[in-house]
């Protein structure tokens, strides 16, 4: 909702676990609560722009103003919801397929096209071989300085600066290679080379029952 003209494919899992009938109708109620939702959002966005503007002193209030102006600029594009069971490979690859099909429409994604200079491949090949050296340990977090100095020791890399790889290493991040939360300050000098390796941390801290499991321990 925060991210300028973004696109979000609803992804409904465990169907194994459900009636044909219930697939529908659940991926029928969860697009309906989606739809409620961005309504709903959009509606009090324009109650609190009203408030603001007709407030006493308006002038006051400019930069919470021109930040809801931007929030409401903000266009969301809701894919139709896929339904897969995670246990059945098939359906993996369907999940794939729907994805790819969307991420090469170029109306949905005008830079889809666009063609990325050779070094960001040369980055994303170095970062890989790096990721699977034997010093990087299987957590894969590493120092970002530590990371720029192995890069810059690369006969063809030797050359880049700083501020472009910066750029490169943001890129990384977008397209999933690689996890940078350069805007967490306690996290902006690591770079996490190993991005399941979150996903498996995430997946122990956040889960089904846990507040249960937690307060059972005495």
């Amino acid at each position: 909702m925060r991210v300028l003209n973004s696109v979000v494919l609803p992804v409904g899992t465990h169907v194994d676990c459900c009636q044909e009938q219930e697939v529908a109708e659940k991926t029928h109620d969860i697009m309906a609560r989606i739809t409620a939702m961005l309504a709903e959002r959009k509606s009090n966005l324009a109650h609190f722009i009203d408030n603001l503007e007709g407030s006493e002193e308006p002038k006051f209030y400019v930069d919470q103003w021109e930040k809801l102006k931007e929030m409401e600029s903000c266009t969301l594009t809701i894919l139709n919801l896929v339904a897969v069971n995670c246990t059945d490979h098939c359906d993996i690859k369907k999940l794939e397929a729907t994805i790819l099909k969307h991420v090469k429409n170029e109306e949905l994604f005008p830079e889809v096209v666009r063609v990325l200079p050779p070094v960001y491949r040369q980055v994303e090949a170095a970062i890989v071989d790096i990721a699977r050296s034997e010093e990087v340990a299987d957590h894969g977090m590493m120092d970002l300085q530590y990371l720029v100095s192995k890069l810059s020791q690369r006969e063809h890399l030797a050359g880049l600066g700083r501020e472009l790889l910066q750029d490169i290493l943001r890129y990384l991040h977008r397209i999933g290679l690689i996890v940078w939360y350069e805007e967490i300050k306690h996290l902006e000098s690591t770079v996490f080379l190993q991005p399941a390796f979150l996903i498996t941390m995430f997946k122990l801290l956040v889960r089904h029952h846990l507040v249960q499991q937690l307060e059972s321990i005495s």
